[in-house]
């Protein structure tokens, strides 16, 4: 009979980000991988304690709820990332949690450097560009390639839904403001 990891429930921290998943197991000691969904997955190393979900797709999983995965040791690997915790000692245990998301608290993640700024503390925010005009909300960021872009939802006069992209480059941002909940950039409405 397989091993199972023993993993404590958990409440999900109200400041909790999704930042990755357990692709499968690594190894024979109870190493996994993990699949960041960061290109910088410095949230997973700076925090010992994950917080694990079942992976929505309705794949079958041991554990329900949230439950906490005290890590031992997490690192670089290739593409991806290996981690190493408490509980997880051999191959079927690390197996049991493929698929599970990764949670860690947001108050955990390392102070971002200057105009450096998190994803998950963009979206959300109002964009406007010089002149006040509103240009919308950041709903998501897209890697692409050399640069980042931020995808605004606006409505129409006529109250549909419609999508604005500006390219994340100090070309076209003057001012990011977390606290104030907005960004400023050079940018038109009918570009």
């Amino acid at each position: 009979m397989p091993t199972l990891p023993i993993l404590d429930p958990a409440e999900l921290p109200a400041d909790a980000v999704e930042v990755g998943r357990i692709a499968d197991a690594w190894g024979v000691k109870g190493w996994f991988k993990v699949l960041p969904y960061s290109a910088d997955p410095e949230a997973l190393f700076s925090s010992k304690r994950w917080y694990l979900q079942p992976s929505e797709k309705g794949a079958k999983s041991f554990f329900a709820g949230t439950v906490l995965l005290p890590i031992r040791q997490a690192r670089e690997h290739s593409d991806s990332v290996v981690a190493h915790a408490q509980g997880v000692d051999d191959r079927d245990a690390a197996e049991a949690l493929k698929g599970a998301r990764i949670f860690v608290p947001r108050s955990s993640f390392p102070t971002a450097a200057e105009d450096e700024y998190y994803w998950v503390d963009l979206i959300g925010l109002d964009v406007v560009n010089r002149e006040g005009v509103a240009l919308g909300t950041v709903r998501e960021l897209l890697a692409t390639g050399p640069q980042t872009t931020l995808v605004l939802s606006y409505a129409q006069e006529d109250g549909k839904e419609q999508e604005r992209m500006i390219p994340f480059v100090s070309a076209f941002v003057d001012q990011v403001d977390i606290p104030g909940r907005r960004i400023v950039v050079d940018w038109q409405p009918d570009y």
